[in-house]
């Protein structure tokens, strides 16, 4: 989409151009892992080994001054692994609790599909009620919290897919891909020494970045954008392809989404062009396909394009509703 119209803000345009001294070519991924963070979702990242996962959130953490914290997911791991533990301590005869990796403000979950899905559902709750739950007692997560998980689309022996019902729980779905020649050129140039983000420092507090997140939800949505979104996303359920469409959860990830882009480039205001963008970032991984569009080669991503297609976009606000 061309957004050449407008300017980003201020602030963000900081952020992305930080994280850019580390991370190359891969602006949208880096603007929309900024859409999830500002409108306080979590992204799931689908890609192959060695694209960037990694690099891209140690990045976006280094560069807002956030806490990381990094869950490598084996098939081993505990739901204590991931929330801490209380210890039973001797001397004062009272059991501390020793916090997990959860408790920290930027969360890599990397190869979130090799853990059981006991310990999936431990990450889970934290993503949707902001807070866990440890030997019965409810311990708040700090803020923001923000969590991106990693999954390889390759390898899936021993894996254990995330159920539609838990891939419902990320705002977003993004694949990096691999770099063009000129763009793993720069890669190579840029770590032949040391490595750019050791030397990176911080552009953004947390205090701005919580009163970033409060001012997203400011941003005006009008009547007409909604219907637009409801008309998208109640379009998937009338498809003949689509075996389950998008759910209500899906259409308010959608709006939020749209409302975090809009801000992003320095508007109080939605317009059409924010959801056809963010809405092929938000759809397609809550659809699931009848099994003869599977066989016919279809895919989600197909799906949603034809629908923005032959959705009719809002021109202007009919004044007398």
């Amino acid at each position: 989409m061309s957004q050449s119209s407008f300017m980003l803000n201020s602030k963000i345009a900081e952020v992305i151009k930080n994280i850019n001294k580390v991370i190359v070519g891969k602006e949208d991924a880096v603007i929309l892992s900024m859409v999830a963070l500002l409108a306080k979702g979590h992204v799931l990242l689908e890609d192959v080994p060695g694209v960037g996962k990694t690099m891209l959130v140690r990045t976006l953490a280094k560069s807002m001054n956030c806490e990381f914290r990094r869950i490598q997911f084996t098939p081993d791991l505990l739901p204590s692994d991931v929330t801490g533990v209380s210890i039973y301590n001797p001397k004062t005869t009272e059991f501390e609790f020793r916090p997990g990796p959860i408790l920290g403000n930027i969360v890599l979950a990397d190869e979130i599909n090799r853990t059981s899905p006991k310990t999936q559902s431990s990450l889970l709750e934290g993503m949707e009620e902001a807070n866990i739950t440890v030997d019965g007692r409810t311990v708040p997560l700090k803020h923001p919290f923000f969590v991106m998980a990693t999954q390889n689309p390759i390898e899936y022996e021993g894996t254990y897919p995330l159920p539609e019902a838990q891939l419902d729980r990320f705002l977003l779905k993004l694949k990096m891909g691999y770099p063009s020649y000129q763009e793993e050129m720069e890669m190579l140039a840029r770590t032949s020494g040391t490595h750019p983000i050791d030397s990176l420092d911080p552009v953004m507090t947390l205090e701005e970045l919580a009163q970033a997140q409060e001012s997203v939800r400011e941003v005006y949505v009008d009547r007409t954008i909604e219907q637009y979104i409801v008309s998208l996303t109640s379009a998937t359920r009338e498809h003949p392809d689509v075996y389950l469409g998008v759910s209500p959860r899906g259409s308010m990830a959608l709006m939020k989404a749209a409302k975090a882009y809009a801000y992003i480039y320095d508007r109080d205001y939605t317009v059409p062009d924010d959801v056809q963008y963010v809405a092929r970032f938000v759809l397609p991984h809550r659809l699931i396909l009848t099994s003869e569009a599977n066989f016919e080669g279809k895919t989600a991503d197909d799906i949603i394009e034809e629908l923005i297609e032959a959705t009719r976009v809002p021109v202007q606000r009919n004044v007398s509703e």
